[in-house]
């Protein structure tokens, strides 16, 4: 059983900020061509399908944590015992770990080819990880707060995409369901990796004040998120023809750069400047987990097992260096991140379901 303080908790309403500030990261920056190459201008149709698959696991995974006494932790004791159930927390640590660690490394290869090619990684990822360590070392009230921020101080970005409506056309988007159920179903696949993050719920879960309540702004968030990518994909489809969508590997970068205004000629650079306020909540949530999953496991201080994830980590975010490599790490981390969703969650649903179902039948004997 995990208990939480009702000090170190935080209000049910915040459960939107805490799913969408993970859902919306560097993903957002060229998802678009990636879904587009199976799906053509349907890709939208897979946008949408993916928010409605999230919608079932996130439904999943307040079915599992509902009668748990704590978070998935002890779900894994429940059903796995100590040892196995161990042996699995220690992987959903590894994943949240490698999810920060894609957001982060893709974030840098983002900056050196449009801003600074000669950026020293080794000392931009370590400031990073320090301001990391100090945000999370705060308690998961300030996670809370950043990924509150992450979200509110950014929103004006979502404006600059209508600046490629005097250039779009419509007829890009025709014919409508041109393409096949399987092209579809592949695309929706892909998204994977954009849209992962809500199931840290996983983690959190017993630091939320009223579970019930929280329910509610955890599926807004979703569907919010499903909204921003699909209205995302939308503008990008009816920009670009299918050619041009697929020589851009960060089709939302070169949108940017058709942004004029009078106090600024590069509205890219702006735009991801930024971007490093959305991915902050992006890998301290990621980060926060990860150790959580380990000192709830093993009852490690989580402070000690916060730096041992980061260090890591650090050494991680430099290893990778060139475009296939990374490329590589976020197509294993979009992998990986399906079976989370869609094979993990549901074994663990109908395990739980069954084990209690039993226990109750045992009781009333």
């Amino acid at each position: 059983m995990i208990k939480i303080a009702e000090r170190f908790q935080v209000s049910h309403f915040l459960v939107f900020y805490l799913i969408h500030s993970l859902q919306f990261g560097v993903g957002v920056l060229g998802f678009q061509r990636i879904i587009a190459e199976n799906s053509g201008r349907d890709a939208w149709i897979a946008v949408i399908l993916s928010g409605l698959l999230v919608h079932a696991s996130l439904w999943m995974i307040y079915r599992i944590l509902q009668n748990s006494n704590g978070n998935i932790v002890t779900v894994h004791k429940e059903i796995f015992g100590k040892w196995i159930g161990g042996f699995f927390s220690i992987l959903l640590s590894l994943y949240f770990s490698l999810m920060a660690i894609t957001v982060l490394r893709t974030y840098v290869e983002i900056l050196e080819v449009w801003m600074f090619p000669d950026i020293n990684i080794w000392v931009f990822s370590f400031i990073f990880f320090l301001l990391v360590y100090y945000i999370i070392s705060g308690g998961f009230r300030v996670v809370t707060g950043i990924s509150f921020f992450g979200v509110v101080l950014p929103f004006y970005l979502l404006f600059t995409f209508l600046f490629p409506l005097q250039f779009a056309d419509i007829k890009n988007l025709f014919p409508i369901f041109d393409h096949s159920v399987k092209d579809i179903a592949i695309s929706t696949k892909k998204m994977s990796l954009t849209i992962i993050g809500f199931e840290a719920l996983l983690v959190y879960y017993p630091f939320i004040k009223n579970i019930q309540k929280s329910k509610k702004w955890a599926h807004l968030a979703v569907a919010f998120s499903t909204f921003v990518y699909t209205f995302i994909c939308i503008i990008t489809l009816i920009y670009f023809s299918e050619e041009q969508l697929g020589k851009n590997v960060w089709a939302t970068l070169t949108i940017w750069k058709i942004i004029e205004l009078p106090f600024v000629e590069r509205f890219e650079y702006i735009g991801i400047a930024n971007w490093s306020i959305i991915i902050l909540p992006n890998i301290c949530l990621s980060f926060w987990a990860a150790s959580r999953c380990l000192k709830d496991a093993f009852a490690f201080n989580q402070k000690y097992s916060l730096l041992f994830v980061l260090m890591i980590a650090y050494f991680c975010v430099n290893f990778y260096q060139t475009r296939a490599e990374i490329s590589l790490i976020n197509d294993i981390i979009g992998q990986i991140g399906f079976y989370i969703m869609f094979v993990y969650i549901p074994i663990i649903f109908f395990l739980t379901f069954i084990i209690r179902k039993v226990r109750k039948g045992k009781e009333k004997i």
